[in-house]
């Protein structure tokens, strides 16, 4: 009996190491929950799915936060999803400024179909420009970098071809091969116009300007008073 008694006592601690594995056990379907939201993408949209996730984190965190570890958290995958898929990350920043080129012409062509007087049409897609870069920031940052993209890829060179299009057309050379000395310069100082207005407006640059000018008067109006007065004065004059 005293045996008997002691086998017993050897069973009971046997019993009890059953209940951390029942734990376990129903537990283990929320981690597979889990695991399952973690890859929400069939394998054809994943590309996509990564370079909206990327998108995502540019204009939260800017450029110096866009890694490719940081797109794959945010798309919820494994880390090597994003090599995978764009070899480094200049080849996926690479294909988001190609996005970024395409969204920003698309604005400009919509802005410059909506005016029919040459003039007008130049004034709305400079307006056009500076509102893309104000409502995507970190996009507009990131489509003027070339120490971050690859404009030698297929993708992002037709992009920004096709944008730098819509800059020929404003200036009255659309579908030209080449230029006159008098059409480049206009395409020129509308380009650096526009360009350096935004990036000062982005950088905070002209609110001592702003300041001074009567009350209600906004970066559009400055924006239109210096287009037409740099109109005013055409090359060579």
């Amino acid at each position: 009996m005293a045996r008997t008694s002691r086998e017993n006592k050897t069973v009971r601690p046997l019993a009890r190491t059953r209940r951390p594995a029942k734990a376990a056990a129903e537990r283990a379907p929320g981690r597979r929950r889990r695991s399952s939201g973690e890859t929400p993408y069939h394998h054809g949209a994943l590309h996509d799915g990564l370079l909206q996730a990327a998108e995502r984190v540019l204009e939260r965190d800017g450029l110096a936060g866009l890694t490719l570890r940081a797109v794959a958290r945010e798309a919820g995958v494994s880390h090597a999803a994003p090599t995978h898929h764009f070899g480094d990350l200049t080849g996926l920043l690479s294909e988001l400024a190609a996005i970024g080129f395409r969204m920003f012409n698309v604005a400009m062509v919509a802005a410059r179909d909506s005016e029919t007087l040459p003039m007008m049409k130049a004034l709305a897609n400079a307006k056009a420009y500076v509102a893309y870069a104000q409502a995507h920031p970190g996009m507009y940052s990131l489509m003027f970098r070339n120490e971050r993209i690859d404009m030698t890829r297929p993708s992002l060179h037709e992009a920004a071809s096709t944008a730098f299009q819509g800059l020929a057309n404003s200036a009255g050379a659309s579908g030209a091969e080449t230029l006159s000395l008098d059409q480049a310069a206009v395409i020129a100082r509308n380009w650096s116009l526009v360009h350096g207005f935004t990036m000062l407006l982005l950088d905070g640059r002209l609110k001592d300007i702003l300041h001074k000018l009567p009350d209600g008067t906004t970066p559009g109006q400055l924006l239109d008073a210096m287009m037409r007065a740099a109109v005013a004065r055409p090359p060579g004059a």
